[in-house]
């Protein structure tokens, strides 16, 4: 599907057309998800640039993501998508600044997208370009890469304090289950998040290299110092969360491992109380003539006597002992 973006005024209005041959020309900002391959040649007619295929963008060496191509500035970076769902995900986007045009590929629904669209729709600057709309929907990442790992602290503390605080669940196999899960979701979540800023981090260090050529204007380049430093906090804070995740996820396996050694304990107590027990019940069911208690009148009810005196007497030695 290709979206284009015409500044009308104040606004960024998007422009349904059906013929791909009259694209207007005044248009900044050229957005393809999933596109065909009549689009792609529209696209690459009007700007006259080579738009990357799906495969190009997923490769991951720096060469084939950050590069300049016949004046052309090719960038490819991984971001989130469906964060608030299940399922969350991550989706090569690539960025193409052509004379001062933004041409945007991808093939899923980063919700930054969404919000630049809105945003800019209700309001934009006359002189509005690619740079400034590669500025915006940068900013918007960077954001929306914060609000997840805010969301996945608040989580982790939740976790942390469920395993901390003696609760009425504990012991509970289903409750531990679930914490696990938890744990191991927002261990996978945090590490994709860091992978995007990782990305996002070597983009705007690519662009960053030409502030210096007067490309860029005075408060762009601030914009870009200002997401550099963002960057680089975020993808700290994101170590620090998986550092927390990991302590986490030892400390719950640490708690999981005291239950099963408390009831390990407990059936080894019962299995020593029981054991006076069955020698005392073994030996008398044997039956022999030459006992004299089977022909004593009290004899069944002394050996019950010594049943339960066998088996309270570890118990309290244990106790005096200090083993339970």
């Amino acid at each position: 599907m290709l979206s284009v973006y015409v500044p009308t005024g104040t606004s960024l209005k998007r422009s349904d057309t059906d013929d791909l041959a009259a694209l207007p020309h005044e248009a900044v900002w050229l957005d393809l998800k999933s596109p065909t391959a009549e689009e792609d040649k529209a696209v690459q007619s009007l700007v006259g640039i080579e738009i990357p295929t799906r495969e190009d963008m997923q490769e991951i060496e720096i060469s084939s993501r950050l590069y300049v191509e016949n004046g052309a500035r090719y960038m490819t970076a991984t971001l989130m998508c469906a964060t608030d769902t299940g399922n969350p995900r991550t989706t090569p986007v690539s960025f193409i600044l052509a004379d001062h045009r933004l041409v945007t590929v991808r093939y899923d629904e980063p919700k930054p997208f969404n919000l630049v669209a809105a945003k800019l729709s209700r309001g934009c600057p006359q002189n509005i370009n690619g740079e400034n709309l590669l500025l915006d929907l940068l900013d918007a990442i960077v954001d929306r890469c914060a609000d997840i790992l805010e969301r996945i602290g608040a989580d982790v503390d939740e976790v942390s304090l469920e395993i901390f605080q003696p609760s009425a669940t504990r012991g509970h196999a289903a409750n531990y289950s679930k914490i696990l899960l938890t744990i191991g979701k927002k261990g996978d979540l945090t590490s994709k998040v860091r992978e995007s800023l990782v990305s996002i981090g070597r983009l705007i260090s690519f662009v960053a290299i030409e502030t210096d050529t007067g490309r860029w204007t005075k408060e762009q380049k601030a914009t870009f110092k200002t997401l550099s430093r963002d960057v680089q906090s975020l993808t700290d804070h994101a170590s620090y969360l998986a550092n927390k995740i990991t302590f986490t996820l030892d400390a719950m396996l640490g708690v999981v491992n005291l239950e099963q050694n408390n009831i390990i304990k407990l059936f080894s107590v019962m299995a020593v109380v029981l054991m006076p027990p069955t020698l005392i019940a073994s030996i008398y069911g044997m039956n022999f003539k030459a006992m004299p208690e089977l022909s004593w009148e009290l004899g069944y009810p002394m050996a019950v006597l010594l049943m339960i005196m066998a088996g309270i007497g570890p118990y309290f030695f244990f106790k005096w002992k200090k083993w339970l």
